[in-house]
């Protein structure tokens, strides 16, 4: 079993999270410090759900909480994107970012379903 920081989900989010600290400075204010810090928290809550689901036997519910916080960072994305606050090209580039680790964590959500809890 890879450490958790090895894990290219892991990877993957923490790097939208930096992504995000780098265009929170172009946020307004008002934005900033509300959707803008649900943002991070709620990216920091995925990286803690994937270093739970990798060190759990019962790997599944874990990822598909994290799943569902992901949906929150979409939508938050989304929300500051209509709300003007982010650039077509920064939205882009976290949408992509945000589409590859829902693709890997639906991966490994289905390489655990079934298994037996020994596995």
């Amino acid at each position: 079993m890879a450490t958790y920081n090895q894990l290219p989900v892991y990877k993957a989010t923490y790097d939208l999270l930096l992504y995000v600290y780098q265009i929170g400075k172009d946020v307004q204010r008002d934005y900033r410090y509300t959707l803008g810090e649900t943002l991070k928290k709620d990216l920091i809550a995925i990286l803690i759900l994937i270093y739970r689901a990798n060190s759990a036997r019962q790997k599944v519910e874990t990822i598909l909480e994290a799943r569902e916080k992901l949906v929150a960072v979409r939508l938050q994305l989304r929300l500051l994107r209509d709300l003007k606050q982010l650039s077509l090209k920064n939205y882009a580039n976290a949408a992509l970012m945000t589409e590859s680790i829902s693709k890997q964590l639906s991966a490994w959500q289905k390489s655990y379903e079934g298994r037996s809890p020994i596995d």
